[in-house]
């Protein structure tokens, strides 16, 4: 259980980062084991631009949390108090495994891409919304070539290239 109250946890974000605005997003997608790791929710891509995933089908179960994640984007504003321009990242369909004759939800979304000097690196997963999502993002960085990365047996391990990027180890212990 947390031991520090949103508010205690929002000073603590505006003493050490220097922010004066801090926003709030609800539930991540199914099958995320992190109960909302951002990066498969939604992505700045410039300091006030934002990529949003969002589901399409109301009958999906990320459909209301996602429709959520994005109303609660479009009435949010940079440090400046200008409101953030939220774009909408199309859902890939769902990627499933089965663990122990369970069949388990994995945790799908384009937002888990990784900007790197000249490329955008982004999850594909064989499905039509690959490249939809792959224009959005090469519009956002025209300056950088988007590629698309196979990663329907990377996200068994629950992330994709965002969440393999973020952390390496030092080779000197």
């Amino acid at each position: 259980k947390p031991t520090l109250s949103r508010s205690d946890i929002e000073d603590t974000l505006r003493a050490y980062l220097g922010v004066a605005h801090i926003g709030w997003l609800g539930e991540g997608i199914m099958g995320d084991d992190t109960d909302g790791h951002v990066d498969d929710i939604a992505r700045f891509v410039d300091p006030t631009t934002v990529v949003c995933a969002v589901e399409d089908d109301p009958t999906d179960v990320n459909y209301k949390l996602l429709q959520d994640n994005l109303e609660r984007l479009q009435r949010m504003t940079d440090q400046a108090g200008r409101r953030l321009h939220v774009l909408p990242l199309p859902m890939p369909s769902p990627v499933k495994q089965t663990v122990e004759q369970e069949v388990e939800r994995l945790p799908t979304s384009y937002a888990n891409f990784y900007i790197a000097n000249a490329v955008v690196l982004v999850p594909t997963y064989d499905h039509p919304n690959d490249q939809q999502a792959l224009a959005v993002l090469q519009e956002l960085f025209p300056t950088r070539q988007v590629v698309g990365i196979p990663c329907s047996n990377l996200v068994v391990g629950l992330g994709a290239i965002h969440c393999l990027a973020m952390q390496q180890p030092s080779l000197t212990a």
